[in-house]
């Protein structure tokens, strides 16, 4: 057990989700690619079919493989607006 007393730094962590809700991540997406482009580069339901942020919510909140690819273009999308290099990140579908 770690004893943390008042005020000593946080300790970083490496999960680049750390701190970011689903809500979050979601609404990012949706403001970077639009519902339709989104639906295309993560072929699921709740992106092609009557979206939303709450119905997707809900569905990723249940079904952990489509949760995983979710947080793994969010991520890859922060990635890639944090670099100026080239990327073939444009050419890759998850």
């Amino acid at each position: 057990m770690q004893v943390r007393f008042h005020g000593m730094p946080e300790e970083r962590t490496n999960d680049p989700l750390h701190g970011v809700t689903l809500k979050a991540v979601v609404t990012e997406l949706v403001a970077q690619y639009g519902w339709q482009e989104l639906g295309e580069r993560i072929a699921i339901n709740c992106f092609t079919t009557d979206p939303s942020i709450t119905s997707s919510l809900k569905f990723l909140r249940k079904t952990p493989w489509a949760r995983e690819k979710v947080e793994k273009l969010f991520i890859a999308t922060s990635r890639r607006s944090n670099n100026d290099g080239p990327t073939t990140w444009p050419y890759t579908k998850i």
